[in-house]
């Protein structure tokens, strides 16, 4: 049985080596935007249909559930490391995951808290890092969801073989990110933060953009069996993001532990 997020220090700061203090007082100083679609997190809100419908086939294919089901994943624990305002953890929520969920952002987490407790949805919110979260003993969890946030951290290899010690044997890990290419500077960074102004400017370090086989390798001392890339791109011409193998700039990476 996994073992609750600790009640102690529910609303205690953030600590860890993992965390990247410009960019936690970066997202800080947005948290209470999240759940605006047009405000500076409106490329997410745009992301998020292509995200979930990849989480859902890729659990649903893990665990052997119908992915057409009201709530298909009724059961199965999920932590969604790096939350931000929940955008992914409420309607996880509501597919049925008993949900809980980090961020080292105390502001974030207040938003997600609030937002969550308006849409009635019980998720176990805590400003916390996945470092005080795992030397608690919390979890372990069946899905572990580590999006859009190794880009940001202090110790990526640190950072994310951390994260796969919190998948139960049998679960299943799933991480985003974006690529190290010219096009991902191109696109990713100059196009997305300088001319369509997607995100506030200096939202990414190009530098600390990962690429796949990287992530690969710092997985390769765990006991997981690592898949991927599957890419993700945007469609101009639908405005939608589509999955497929374009991987140069977006893209996901799945770790199943037998």
């Amino acid at each position: 049985m996994r073992k609750p997020l600790a009640a102690h220090g529910f609303d205690a700061e953030a600590q860890g080596p993992s965390i990247d203090p410009a960019d936690v007082a970066r997202f800080s100083a947005q948290a209470a935007e999240w759940w605006d679609a047009k405000g500076p997190f409106a490329p997410l809100h745009k992301f998020n249909p292509a995200r979930l419908g990849f989480i859902r086939d890729q659990v649903a294919s893990r665990f052997g559930r119908d992915p057409r089901a009201i709530r298909p994943f009724e059961g199965l624990t999920l932590i969604d490391i790096g939350c931000g305002g929940g955008l992914v953890a409420e309607p996880m929520r509501r597919m049925g995951f008993d949900v809980a969920a980090i961020d080292a952002s105390s502001e974030n987490i207040g938003t997600a808290r609030a937002h969550a407790e308006q849409m009635g949805l019980d998720i176990a919110y805590r400003a916390a890092t996945v470092e005080q979260i795992e030397a608690e003993g919390a979890g372990p969890f069946d899905v572990v969801l580590v999006l859009e946030i190794i880009e940001h951290v202090a110790d990526p290899e640190a950072f994310i073989r951390t994260c796969s010690r919190l998948v139960a044997p049998g679960g299943l890990m799933i991480v985003a990110t974006l690529n190290r290419t010219l096009k991902s500077l191109a696109l990713g960074k100059v196009a997305a933060e300088y001319v369509l102004c997607w995100v506030p400017a200096g939202t990414h370090d190009w530098s600390q953009f990962l690429k796949p086989d990287e992530i690969r390798a710092m997985l390769s001392q765990e006991p997981l069996t690592v898949h991927g890339p599957f890419g993700v791109a945007y469609d101009p011409l639908r405005d939608r993001w589509t999955l497929g193998e374009d991987a140069d700039v977006n893209f996901f990476m799945t770790a199943t532990r037998d």
